[in-house]
């Protein structure tokens, strides 16, 4: 900004030489000066305010340019450059036809040039907040000295709160310290900032050949960035599904709502001997023998599995609408085998794989050590469901189990469907019967040896049951039978995860899953100091119960329904079933020893059995009349209704209560159902 001077000056009083006295001089005003003159023109000015303090300070002798300040002469009528370099740095003398005519004291030089540097600012500002960019200013220290409202609102917050912060706190990757740094422009750089995409230019600011400062402008090109994203994934899709038609075994044809050919891949062009690129445009009918795109077209009508003569070949094909909302814009056509005699080979092929997939599961399951699953726990008791339940659970697990359970009661069968249920599903399940193995024998065959461990020991070493099951699950049955020393071992195993074989080597990790089952007290056990208190605790992470038999009798008669099945299999013999009269003696047993005893009592009566029907004569003595039971037997029509009612409840609980389907498992008919479920009071409930 530039200022005429006679804006600016104030009176002169004199123009004098630089050894004329101070008391010489003419009366000087407050606001007027004493212009000294030099050998070139004006040398310097004396203010009246520093003439009378030299005279009040007794130096009147004193030549004036002592007490003159230095001054430049500029012409009247020149415009003063406020803003530039050293535009304040002297005062200036007005000269006119070579007398001076006014001056102007550095004081009122630099007032005007702090206002006019305000008002550019202003300006400035006003051209900042009307630009749509972001933009931001700082200084060669990297602090922010100007932004506009743009950036504020990207960021968020006032500009105000923005100005003298460094830059790294309010924007931290704008890359303006690099710039700094660098002295180099870093242009079209790309930024992201609370969810939206900007191109950032930064330049570095010079003055005066030094480094004053950088900007940055960014531009929000997230609506741009989006629509080039969008594009480009459905180039991407178009590319990959042409790609995907073209690999593709199977004959694909895709037509607009005209019926006109728009998509014909490489396997119907291979099938009909043409060049799938001369089909595009053609309309349907004329391109593809008896087709019938065009019906589908106009009915919306899906053909699935159809046959179509093309060719002298029977083909099987699909034909399916593609819909927009409730408008039909076009179809696809699918040729599924290109002749009928593909099918016959597909089936052959099918039946071939399953019987390899059927005899490999069963390898599998083989060779992993596991027969039983969940299903093979029969019942639906409340205790047999809360137990099922409990598996699921835990199954998903790796805790130590801890299976408690009389003889009998289908412990195994529990740890077999834990390991099954489990992500170590098709790892090994390795089953060690903690009570068959001889204790001298006993760590040698958890653990392992090495090669010289002990005289015998096998060439080579062996690897021990652990390490077997590395990945999967180790069953420890009759886990109270353990001998205090191998339980201190079993404890490291459970707490470190790694064994150390017999003969040295050092520790071996092993990742595995314990699975630990008794028909013993634990806790007195260990009272009794007869099994390790902190084995006890790691191993009863999670306690499943197996419940004796006499605790779920309402699950007899589908367990025998399920043994006798399974018995006649295994023995050869045709199936039979039990009278009502065998059944009532079954649920009238005690059944010590659980379900591995009826399946016993079951096999048996099956082989003294010539009939279809399984009578109390063929069950031992000691079923048809227990021990201490004496005649005080409950009336056998009583016994019958008890069993009667409680299978109906059964398979009301299979069938989600639906009676239709109950009736149905039970081999009786509806009306039937419901007469004997109204006689037992069971369908309000």
């Amino acid at each position: 900004m530039k200022l005429q001077l006679r804006d600016l000056w104030q009176p002169v009083a004199a123009v004098v030489e630089p050894e004329a006295p101070v008391a010489g001089l003419p009366p000087v005003g407050r606001d007027a000066a004493v212009v000294v003159r030099g050998h070139g023109g004006v040398l310097a000015v004396a203010s009246g305010p520093a003439i009378a303090r030299a005279l009040d300070a007794g130096r009147g002798r004193d030549p004036v340019l002592g007490i003159a300040e230095p001054a430049r002469a500029v012409p009247d009528g020149q415009a003063l450059p406020l803003l530039e370099p050293g535009a304040a740095d002297h005062a200036v003398v007005g000269m006119s036809r070579g007398a001076a005519v006014g001056w102007v004291p550095r004081e009122r030089l630099l007032e005007a040039g702090f206002k006019a540097l305000c008002a550019r600012m202003d300006k400035l500002r006003v051209a900042l907040d009307a630009a749509y960019n972001a933009i931001v200013v700082v200084d060669a220290e990297g602090r922010v000295v100007a932004a506009n409202k743009a950036l504020g609102r990207v960021l968020g917050v006032e500009r105000e709160d923005l100005i003298g912060r460094p830059i790294q706190e309010v924007v931290p990757h704008t890359g303006l310290p690099e710039v700094l740094r660098t002295r180099e422009p870093r242009i079209g750089r790309r930024i992201e900032l609370r969810g939206h995409v900007y191109v950032s230019n930064r330049t570095p600011i010079f003055r005066n050949g030094r480094l004053a400062g950088a900007v940055a402008v960014l531009q929000d090109v997230t609506d741009l960035e989006s629509a080039r994203a969008e594009r480009d994934e459905a180039n991407r899709w178009k590319r990959t599904l042409e790609a995907v038609l073209d690999t593709a075994y199977e004959g694909v044809v895709v037509v607009d709502e005209r019926g006109v050919i728009t998509m014909f891949n490489r396997a119907y062009g291979e099938f009909l001997g043409v060049d799938p690129a001369d089909m595009v445009g053609r309309p349907v009918t004329e391109a593809i023998e008896n087709t019938r795109m065009h019906i589908v077209l106009r009915t919306g009508e899906a053909e699935i599995r159809q046959v179509q003569r093309i060719k002298g070949h029977d083909m099987v094909c699909d034909r399916i609408p593609i819909r927009e909302g409730d408008r039909i814009v076009g179809a696809v056509g699918k040729v599924l085998f290109r002749d009928v005699s593909e099918l016959d080979a597909l089936f052959e092929e099918t039946r071939r794989l399953r019987t390899e997939l059927s005899y490999y599961r069963e390898e599998l399951r083989r060779q992993n050590g596991t027969r039983y699953s969940l299903e093979n726990l029969v019942g639906e008791s409340p205790v047999i469901r809360e137990l099922k339940d409990m598996v699921r659970r835990v199954a998903r697990t790796h805790s130590t189990v801890l299976i408690q359970g009389e003889s009998g009661t289908g412990k195994e069968l529990v740890a077999h469907a834990l390991h099954n249920l489990s992500p170590r599903a098709d790892k090994p399940f390795v089953k060690v019967n903690c009570a068959a193995i001889p204790e001298n024998l006993l760590e040698a065959e958890l653990f392992g040896y090495r090669e010289g461990a002990f005289t015998g020991a096998r060439k080579g070493g062996q690897v021990g049951r652990f390490e077997l099951a590395r990945g999967g699950t180790v069953f420890l049955d009759e886990v109270a039978e353990l001998p205090l020393p191998t339980q201190a071992k079993l404890l490291r195993v459970i707490q470190e995860r790694e064994i150390e074989p017999l003969g040295g080597g050092g520790p071996v990790e092993v990742d595995l899953r314990i699975i630990a089952a008794t028909n013993r007290d634990l806790r007195q056990l260990a009272a009794e100091g007869a099994f390790r208190q902190d084995l006890l605790y790691r191993l009863n992470v999670v306690l499943l119960e197996a419940p004796p038999l006499r605790d779920r009798k309402e699950d007899i008669p589908l367990l025998a329904e399920r043994l006798l099945c399974r018995l006649s299999k295994t023995l050869g013999l045709r199936p039979r079933r039990l009278s009502a009269e065998a059944l009532a003696t079954l649920l009238a047993y005690a059944w010590p020893g659980n379900v591995r005893e009826l399946e016993n009592v079951l096999e048996r009566a099956l082989n003294l059995c010539d009939g279809d029907e399984i009578l109390p004569a063929h069950l031992p003595h000691h079923v048809r009349r227990p021990a201490g039971t004496g005649p005080a037997l409950a009336p056998l029509r009583q016994v019958l209704a008890e069993v009667e009612a409680e299978h109906l409840r059964a398979a009301l609980r299979v069938a989600n209560g639906r009676a239709v389907e109950a009736a149905r498992l039970l081999g009786i008919g509806k009306s039937a159902f419901y007469e004997k479920a109204a006689k037992h009071g069971l369908l309000n409930s």
